[in-house]
């Protein structure tokens, strides 16, 4: 694991714990500034039109600017710059990790997703494991009873650049809180409703690095899901409105599936590597295979987003629009599980509302972004989306039936495998039910990305 990304994890745990020390620090009391002398003896020159049109974009996102200066850079800042200061991350970097090149170590994890159960755990990595190029990968988290996860990763580096490796992975999941609420652009937030879900994933992957920043990936994957009774604080369940005949089965629900997925990932990026300016753009396109086994037929499910970034000063401030696009279709007439639909909320495109809010057959969404730097290894973010998901290639798109997503956070910005996340958000029913806003989401803690 990169040494920054285990230096995000340690740096933010130790936080608070500084700045419970800093209330109790004196005050120090800093001198009067001194006033700017006049070198030139001239007066200061008018304001140009374009200076005083400056203000109109200033006022308007001033809100913004609020939330993302006195909320997010500056207490964080404050607390990383006062944490480094006393020394905090160097001890827990030196505690939690093994070697002279902290080539090994065990981080604690922990991740808290509002309106799901919370999870701790613990991340094991060893690099360089037995020789050169050869990285081992474990993961547990638990929360609850009902709520284990578990995943080991061995990887093979074959050139000087971290990102061309061939894996193998396999993971396990048991879960009580996933939530359904419907298929189609129209389901509503409270159709919601709660299942179980067990997964169990082996994984075979291939990663290539391009041009620039530019990749491609190619992934085999075994896949078995069941369902089961689920439930979490008091919410409807999916078992019971079946039974009652309130709602049909979900597609693939009544008795799981086994999959065997392959994925070709193509990414097309004009951008250089950090800290190279930002500017350019990007074309990221999928295509996943699925083969139902057990029976003859199968789906296919492809899509892909456009996007272009400006770097407003070339130091990583970045204003991006993108657009994507996502189909799934059946092969040989078979019914598409409806956790291999196309799905929107969570960690994918529509991020201010919940994980699984929206499964359909297509899904469009545009979004305006905007990323910035508050640390080294920690970037801020905010971003607009709007979208939905479809009826079979994208049937019965209309302006009336898209809704809106917001969501401002933290996100850390080095490698996926300790990856540090928190941020909150908000999302909307359709425009034609008046847009109101009912789902908000918050979510923060460590995340991996295998």
């Amino acid at each position: 694991m990169p040494k920054s990304a285990t230096r995000v994890t340690l740096i933010l745990l130790s936080a608070l714990s500084f700045a419970l020390e800093c209330l109790f620090a004196p005050p120090l009391h800093a001198e009067e500034p001194r006033a700017l002398p006049d070198y030139d003896g001239r007066e200061e020159p008018a304001a140009t039109p374009g200076e005083v049109l400056l203000w109109i974009p200033r006022i308007l996102l001033s809100p913004v600017y609020f939330v993302s200066e006195f909320l997010l850079r500056r207490p964080v800042g404050f607390l990383i710059a006062g944490a480094e200061r006393a020394g905090v991350p160097a001890f827990l970097f030196d505690f939690f990790t093994f070697g002279a090149e902290h080539k090994a170590g065990v981080i604690p994890t922990a991740y808290v997703d509002f309106d799901f159960y919370p999870s701790v755990g613990l991340y094991a990595f060893w690099d360089d494991a037995g020789f050169d190029g050869h990285d081992l990968r474990l993961r547990g988290a638990f929360g609850g009873r009902e709520w284990l996860s578990a995943s080991v990763a061995e990887r093979f580096r074959f050139t000087s650049d971290p990102y061309n490796r061939v894996a193998i992975e396999a993971s396990l999941e048991r879960r009580p809180d996933f939530t359904f609420f419907g298929l189609g652009p129209d389901s509503r937030q409270d159709d919601l409703m709660r299942y179980g879900q067990d997964t169990l994933e082996l994984r075979a992957s291939w990663d290539q690095r391009l041009w620039r920043v530019s990749a491609v990936r190619f992934e085999a994957a075994l896949r078995k899901l069941r369902f089961r009774r689920g439930g979490f604080d008091g919410d409807p369940v999916l078992d019971e409105a079946i039974a009652a005949g309130e709602v049909p089965s979900p597609p693939g629900y009544a008795g799981g599936y086994e999959l065997l997925r392959s994925t070709l990932a193509l990414a097309f990026d004009s951008r250089l590597p950090r800290p190279a300016p930002g500017s350019g753009a990007r074309l990221a396109t999928e295509v996943v295979h699925g083969a139902l086994l057990g029976s003859d037929g199968g789906f296919i499910r492809y899509g892909a987003t456009l996007g272009g970034f400006i770097d407003l000063n070339d130091r990583a401030r970045l204003l991006a629009l993108t657009v994507t696009a996502r189909f799934a279709d059946p092969i040989a007439g078979a019914e598409i599980p409806f956790t291999e639909l196309i799905t929107l909320g969570g960690p994918e495109p529509m991020r201010g509302l919940y994980p699984g809010r929206l499964i359909d057959r297509s899904a469009v969404v545009v979004g305006l972004g905007y990323r910035w730097p508050i640390w080294i290894w920690l970037d801020g973010g905010l971003r607009a989306e709007v979208g939905n998901v479809f009826g079979e290639h994208l049937s019965g798109l209309e302006l009336s039936r898209m809704r809106w997503s917001a969501a401002l956070g933290l996100d850390s910005n080095g490698s996926p495998d300790t990856a540090f996340t928190l941020g909150l958000g908000v999302g909307s029913e359709t425009f034609e039910s008046g847009a109101d806003v009912n789902s908000f989401r918050i979510a923060g803690g460590a995340t991996h990305g295998f």
